[in-house]
């Protein structure tokens, strides 16, 4: 099994690139989702850490952007708890799908969390800012102050590319994508 890991800002579309290459992804915001829908462990951890902000379950999103703004480590900390957990699901996902070709790590803190192995691709998803900023304004509850918090614990953009072993350019359109994905697959 190769594992394809997808680099890039935040709104820059690495989930549909993700799913553009046809092999299992391992979605990591939809599994973060999942925890606050539905893991009772994690709400506690978090209610216990954020009591003011956190007082019902399934786990508000809003409520912990809140958490967020008010105080940046409140983020880190809020990470140390869901990423313990997302491991856990990374591992499952791996075992389920060992016998795949390939798989894809959609994963937002890959590096940051040290996720990545040694050998796994690294894809770069490079998009304007501009068609980023029109992408994430698109999104539920975007919230500029929250963008700039999850920025700040994230590693240079030039980094990623930089150990990037291919960059798909991203315009938002189906063909820029597919391409991309096309010319990798048939090299790797």
């Amino acid at each position: 099994m190769i594992r394809i890991g997808i680099l890039g800002d935040i709104g820059s579309g690495k989930s549909y690139v993700a799913k553009s290459f046809g092999y299992p992804v391992f979605n990591a915001d939809y599994e973060v989702s999942k925890l606050y829908q539905k893991n009772r462990k994690v709400y506690q951890k978090l209610k216990k850490l954020f009591p003011e902000y956190i007082y019902e379950f399934p786990i508000d999103k809003l409520q912990l952007s809140k958490a967020i703004i008010v105080n940046s480590l409140n983020l880190k900390k809020i990470v140390n708890i869901v990423h313990k957990e997302i491991r856990k699901e990374l591992q499952y996902f791996l075992e389920k799908n060992k016998n795949k070709k390939f798989v894809i790590l959609d994963i937002p803190l890959l590096l940051e969390n040290k996720i990545n192995k040694k050998k796994d691709i690294l894809v770069y998803v490079q998009s304007k800012k501009a068609d980023i900023l029109r992408n994430l304004s698109k999104r539920k509850n975007f919230n500029p102050r929250i963008l700039k918090k999850f920025k700040e614990i994230q590693l240079p953009l030039a980094y990623k590319r930089k150990i990037s072993t291919f960059i798909i350019k991203n315009k938002f359109t189906q063909k820029s994508v597919k391409n991309g994905v096309r010319i990798i697959l048939k090299i790797i």
